[in-house]
């Protein structure tokens, strides 16, 4: 099954930067969070409240199609009522001094999400895989974030340097660690587990072709455990590196430490937990970036070599109920294979998406292609062909016949008596193009 090239003109990317606010700056950002959490939380609690009324309706008779639905149109209106009719002890209208940008993404953002998570019912999604409707958020839990479209800030020049200038002239230093290549067309400032303040912009630029690598075969990509991805050139296989395995030991000392130091139900936590609890977020963040990097290498050093890639289309999410869901978090499979779609997108490489059915059963051989009549077994790490004799291991084998599905050889039964293998489950997406945080 052949599928046309994808021919990608420009592109959007995610440009993050570290800020610097001062202490006037850190006030106003934990002002507007609190605002837009304000909104959020009166958003959650009126949806909430509609839905209770329409069951109660329902029960009693009413048409579904009569009862209101609490959508976009009546947030936004709700968000207008808020900004006019809250008001603090001394009468005054806070909620309305604060950034209406910021509010109605809030707005925007509570519509999505709660639109995604009725529509996963209606679909009857099973629900472990279900997304659930929006919580309420907590001062104490949820981190900041606070997203701006192009109205809503600017990059203004003070002293030579170029700050970011929020609603109500509040300008904040950028650590500028490379120029943006465009204008920014929206804004999200955030903070982390480590009370860092981060902005990061979406700009688009053009897209960066690589050279072309004329007499290359297709690389076929098999996602694993105990090695993270096994491809069809020896080179190119990405061993699994245990960031998180190696961290253990010093998470663990980290996480003792705030359990012995931990307050009591009711009182403010000591010194002493709030240091423990900053080492346990910086050990987190360490082995996050440190996977980041792995797999942005090695989705680079893919797509550089070669102009055509098959991908397995591989959600790893039921490892998590399996006996290797620690092994398997700790390979990041999901974010490895989005980094590979992005690279794939950002330098216009061909890369197809596989689906993994009958992958490991279908024998590799051009002259071959048999289907196995039985399922391999996990311990089973040597695939043989029963038709050609074929033998050769299982994950080699499963990246090489995804390469004959995507890019034109169509696995089939070579002699009588055996399944033929379909080539079916072939997309010329890549995987979810998502920005990096560079």
């Amino acid at each position: 099954m052949q599928c046309p090239s994808r021919i990608v003109s420009f592109v959007e990317v995610r440009y993050t930067y570290r800020l610097r606010p001062g202490l006037a700056a850190q006030q106003y950002l934990a002002r507007e969070w609190g605002m837009c959490r304000k909104v959020w939380n009166d958003l959650v609690e009126k949806s909430t409240d509609e839905h209770m009324w329409n069951q109660i309706a329902l029960a009693y008779g009413a048409a579904r199609e009569s009862l209101p639905t609490f959508g976009y149109a009546d947030q936004d209106k709700h968000l207008t009522h808020l900004r006019a009719a809250t008001v603090n002890d001394d009468g005054v209208r806070w909620l309305a001094e604060g950034s209406s940008v910021a509010q109605q993404q809030t707005v925007r953002d509570f519509a999505a999400a709660r639109a995604k998570a009725l529509k996963d019912r209606r679909s009857k999604v099973p629900i472990a895989q279900r997304r659930g409707l929006p919580r309420f958020k907590s001062r104490h839990r949820d981190l900041a974030s606070l997203n701006y479209t192009r109205r809503g800030f600017s990059l203004v020049k003070i002293d030579n340097r170029l700050r970011l200038r929020l609603p109500g002239k509040v300008d904040i230093p950028v650590v500028w660690s490379r120029d943006l290549p465009a204008a920014p067309r929206s804004a999200r400032v955030y903070q982390d587990s480590l009370n860092h303040w981060y902005v990061s912009f979406v700009v688009t630029v053009d897209a960066e072709p690589l050279p072309a690598t004329p007499g290359t075969e297709p690389l076929g990509v098999d996602w694993g455990v105990t090695v993270t991805a096994v491809t069809t050139s020896d080179d190119h296989d990405l061993a699994h590196h245990e960031y998180g395995r190696r961290a253990e030991q010093k998470l663990a000392r980290y996480q003792r430490m705030m359990a012995r130091r931990r307050a009591p139900k009711g009182k403010p936590q000591t010194r002493g937990y709030e240091r423990a609890k900053t080492r346990a977020a910086k050990q987190h963040k360490k082995v996050a970036r440190q996977r980041q990097d792995m797999a942005r290498k090695w989705a680079k050093k893919v797509v550089r070599d070669h102009d055509r890639i098959a991908v397995e289309d591989f959600n790893p999410r039921f490892l998590a109920r399996s006996t290797m869901a620690r092994k398997a978090a700790d390979a990041r499979i999901a974010a490895t294979k989005a980094e590979l779609g992005w690279m794939a997108t950002k330098h216009d490489r061909d890369l197809r998406l596989v689906h993994p059915k009958y992958t490991t059963m279908d024998c590799s051989n051009p002259h071959c292609g048999a289907r196995t009549k039985h399922r391999l077994l996990l311990s089973e790490r040597t695939y043989v062909c029963e038709a050609c004799g074929l033998a050769m291991p299982r994950d080699k084998n499963s990246a090489a016949v995804m390469v004959a599905r995507a890019f034109g050889r169509a696995t089939g039964a070579a002699r009588p008596g055996l399944v033929p293998a379909d080539a079916e489950g072939v997309s010329p997406e890549p995987a979810a193009a998502r920005e990096p945080a560079a």
